[in-house]
């Protein structure tokens, strides 16, 4: 089994995770203005290469946060791991301003 490291809970088994699909996919912004065509070609169609790629995880036995991991599709080995970056929240704003 493949063993996955959270970044928050640390390696747990494949089981406890939900894989999203190829990471940096933007969404299209004025999704009424697309034809058919197009937003087929966002929804289904993605690259799904051999070897090394960006795929976004979900710990849904977890903590339920999305992250990020570089996996090889032949061999497995996942090479690293990334969280989302966030913008600023009002939280950041708030914390900026105390400095």
């Amino acid at each position: 089994m493949l063993t996955i490291e959270c970044p928050w809970c640390g390696p747990r088994a494949e089981s406890e995770f939900s894989c999203g699909g190829e990471a940096d996919i933007a969404r299209p912004l004025d999704t009424d203005k697309l034809t058919d065509r197009e937003w087929g070609e966002y929804l289904f169609m993605r690259k799904n290469p051999r070897g090394v790629h960006r795929e976004q995880w979900m710990h849904t036995q977890g903590c339920r946060r999305w992250f990020m991991a570089t996996r090889d599709t032949v061999t497995y080995q996942i090479q690293g791991y990334e969280t989302f970056k966030m913008g600023n929240t009002s939280a950041d704003a708030q914390e900026g301003n105390k400095q």
